[in-house]
């Protein structure tokens, strides 16, 4: 198969790959049946025994146990909305891929009623905002859940391409089968995560749902190209919001008109082409500089948004120039390179003109040189990676390869000696992460948040950062107490976390179903304590 993102290869038989998916799940949940999802042993068992199938695919075993972690039935059909109908009109009001949604619909919803598919717009939480396309295919997917308001996130249905896309931070797709609800198996869909331009955090999700040929091998690469356009667009609303601001008056020297426009612009640019060491805007910020005030209209939620100009759509504002001290125009910002960690092993370095996996090792470095925009002496800087100072040899060795593989990919970092610092900004997605839940943006944190730093390093730098995120995340969620959140926290992120299981039978209403699901967990960590 030409890439794990992809449900099919090139010329591969539809009608195989679905048999031999329904074949692996049903074995799979039989499994499931005998051992029971607590056991660590079954987990282990199911990896070894499902890794080695052609059939299935890694990152969708691994969403499978997610799921099956989470307590998923296979067998639920989503009834009850995540959000009324109030707080559905709200979010699509305020949130920033409303401002977009006539890209959405030029790119995908009008095709999608031709072609008999359907398009989803999810936020980051995975709740559906908008649902669109062939009406007879939106009719059924309603009757299975899948409509507007409804909560697609893995950690609510299992595997599916919105709530996996979201899991993963990349665009996927799913093939039938592959979808641990049963309700979903007749159904296949390609998705992927739209993040803010100028900070890289997920704001949402686009999904193309259907029958088989919602899963081609075309259709990934099409999607993509699709998000590169809405993200374009979305860097452009946020100019013209900036733009749109009453200007103040400018300096004795200038007319009015002159130094309003000048002020205007060099804000909005500040802005788009922020100083990255400035750290990141919290993520409430975000959506305050992305509201637009619009009605919720119809379930498409278009026929209110303009058209935009043809020239919008492919403009990218991180191109734009802006002046220097002297008044002449200063060379363009790029987008500052950034490093994902979290969840991740291996992690992941984006710049704006690729992406590529990192080696462990290369990936420990770099976290360590963006730590310490200052740099690191040579036995510094190794007792961080390595553990020991005595390790210099090995670690400028590392350093070489590092720099020679950044200058093949073309990446725009490079890396400076005596001491040893990146000559350039580079951001990394555990400090994000710590930057906005200092801004109390915790249940978006939650939404997006992946995994531990690095999970499988052991340098001491990646551990100190890995226990600070999960150490204040921990504490952010204890004290936001927010019901939902926390449960969503406990299920995920602190299984054997007694005090976090207390906390939550505390917060959750006296008749809410989860507070079984509660009970029956803290008995379980108390018997495993005895």
């Amino acid at each position: 198969m030409p890439s794990v993102w992809q449900a099919l290869g090139r010329g591969e038989s539809v009608r195989d790959r679905r048999r031999q998916l329904e074949l692996a799940h049903e074995r799979f949940l039989g499994y499931l049946g005998v051992a029971g999802p607590e056991s660590a042993a079954a987990e282990t068992e199911l990896r070894e025994r499902f890794g080695r199938s052609p059939a299935l695919r890694p990152v969708v075993l691994e969403s499978w146990l997610r799921s099956q972690r989470g307590t998923i039935d296979p067998n639920r059909v989503l009834e009850r909305p995540a959000l009324d109908v109030e707080e559905l009109a709200e979010l699509r009001r305020t949130h920033p891929i409303s401002q977009v949604l006539p890209v959405v619909r030029k790119l995908l919803f009008d095709e999608a009623r031709e072609t008999g598919l359907i398009v989803a717009v999810g936020d980051a939480a995975g709740r559906l905002l908008w649902v669109d396309g062939d009406s007879g295919l939106r009719t059924r997917a309603a009757e299975m859940g899948f409509r507007a308001g409804m909560d697609w996130s893995e950690r609510s249905i299992g595997t599916s391409a919105p709530g996996s896309a979201l899991a993963l931070d990349h665009a996927m797709q799913v093939l039938g089968a592959e979808h641990f609800n049963r309700a979903a198996h007749e159904w296949s869909c390609t998705a992927a995560p739209v993040h803010d331009p100028r900070t890289g955090a997920i704001i949402g999700v686009v999904d193309v749902t259907g029958g088989d040929n919602a899963a081609s091998p075309h259709l990934l690469p099409l999607l993509q190209a699709t998000l590169a356009a809405i993200e374009a667009e979305l860097q452009l609303a946020s100019l013209r919001a900036l733009l749109d601001r009453p200007r103040p008056v400018g300096d004795a020297g200038e007319s009015e008109g002159e130094g309003a426009g000048a002020a205007a612009v060099s804000d909005a640019e500040s802005c788009v082409n922020r100083d990255p060491s400035a750290g990141p805007l919290a993520l409430d910020e975000l959506s305050l500089l992305h509201i637009h005030d619009q009605g919720p209209g119809s379930d498409s939620g278009l026929d209110q948004q303009r058209e935009p100009h043809r020239d919008q759509i492919h403009v990218p504002v991180r191109a734009s120039r802006r002046r220097d001290a002297s008044g002449a125009h200063a060379q363009p910002d790029r987008f500052v390179p950034r490093l994902l960690v979290l969840g991740r092993d291996p992690a992941l370095l984006e710049w704006a003109d690729g992406v590529a996996s990192l080696t462990g090792r290369h990936a420990e470095i770099l976290l360590c040189l963006a730590a310490s925009p200052h740099g690191w002496a040579a036995a510094a800087l190794a007792e961080q990676v390595y553990g020991r100072r005595s390790s210099e040899q090995t670690l400028r060795a590392e350093l070489v390869r590092l720099r020679r593989w950044l200058m093949s990919e073309h990446v725009p970092l490079k890396l400076g000696s005596r001491p040893y610092r990146l000559e350039g900004p580079l951001r990394v997605d555990a400090t994000d992460t710590l930057d906005a839940l200092g801004s109390g943006s915790n249940q978006l944190v939650l939404a997006a948040y992946s995994g531990p730093v690095l999970p499988g390093s052991t340098a001491p730098l990646v551990e100190s950062l890995r226990a600070d995120v999960d150490a204040t995340l921990r504490e952010a969620m204890l004290e936001y107490a927010n019901p939902d959140a926390l449960y969503d926290y406990a299920q995920h992120w602190a299984p054997n976390d007694a005090h976090v299981w207390e906390t939550l039978l505390q917060v959750l209403p006296p008749q809410s179903p989860k507070r079984a699901r509660v009970v029956a967990r803290l008995e379980a960590l108390s018997a495993s304590i005895v």
